[in-house]
């Protein structure tokens, strides 16, 4: 994979976005894919090669000079297919569905074509209201209140997975709650998140990315008896220990189908349970 014979380079111009080689490339790329999906039950569903096998077939430096697609693409059948899992496999029952489709692939191709970058309004207004009209049509379809909305006082961002969503609303509620108390040194030290026993590792992870304790993630332990649903009495209980033990309550993660059982936390009572301590939605999270 990638040529280093010739080591002299041509100084040729290059010209990264000619619209015919595009175009030619393009389509290359896309019958390959089709193609790679019109035979995907061929394929084994999980990788039937060594470790090593990548790093040891590829050259040890990046090629000095660009390489026909056709190469690339041979590379690719040849190289990486054979150390994927194929997710999109009818074969493929784990961890995750596929959510390869049309729409994505076309999707993805408008956004990289565009090459938007929204970091405000005037930097990229449609790419701006539009996020805002799709957010809306899924607050109307889950029947939120209005205060949700943009044109109340809510709004939001759509992001990428669940992973990132949690880092960026545990952000929120630090700085939210930093806000609120005495800015003494050890104070981040004495914010607690709760969840469940069934809450995916990936709060833990994101606790971690933003300076929140492993110690201080309150795993709350659930019971076969309640369809393994976060208790509000175990909750409840949990908070005001932590209070008197002069610990900050911050954050609750309530799952709506976790992953082990598919339990849906009681999200109304919950919620209660966190508005009662003053703390409202800026220590509560719903992860799908």
């Amino acid at each position: 994979m990638g040529s280093l014979n010739n080591v002299e380079t041509t100084n040729k111009p290059i010209n990264p976005l000619d619209p015919e080689e595009f175009r030619k490339q393009a389509h290359l790329v896309v019958d390959f894919i089709a193609d790679c999906y019109s035979n995907i039950e061929q394929y084994p569903v999980c990788s039937q090669v060594k470790p090593g096998f990548l790093t040891e077939t590829m050259p040890k430096i990046a090629p000095l000079e660009p390489e026909p697609i056709e190469n690339i693409m041979q590379d690719v059948q040849n190289h990486i297919i054979p150390g994927l899992t194929h997710s999109e496999s009818p074969g493929f029952f784990a961890f995750f569905p596929c959510t390869a489709s049309i729409g994505n692939f076309l999707g993805e191709m408008l956004i990289i074509g565009f090459n938007a970058i929204p970091f405000n309004w005037f930097a990229s207004l449609a790419a701006t209201e539009l996020e805002m009209v799709v957010l809306e049509w899924v607050l109307n379809l889950l029947q939120l209140p209005k205060s949700f909305w943009f044109s109340s006082d809510g709004g939001g961002v759509l992001l990428g997975s669940t992973c990132e969503a949690l880092v960026c609303t545990l952000v929120a509620a630090r700085e939210k709650k930093l806000s609120k108390v005495a800015a003494k040194e050890g104070v981040l030290e004495k914010m607690v998140v709760y969840c469940s026993d069934q809450t995916h590792f990936s709060l833990r992870k994101a606790c971690g990315v933003v300076g929140i304790s492993p110690q201080n993630v309150c795993a709350i332990d659930t019971k076969k008896s309640m369809n393994f649903k976060l208790s509000s009495l175990a909750l409840l209980k949990a908070i005001e220990t932590d209070l008197r033990s002069g610990l900050i309550p911050l954050y609750v993660c309530l799952t709506v189908r976790t992953t082990q059982t598919t339990a849906v936390d009681p999200l109304r009572t919950l919620c209660e349970i966190a508005n009662r301590f003053g703390t409202g939605a800026d220590i509560l999270s719903v992860q799908p």
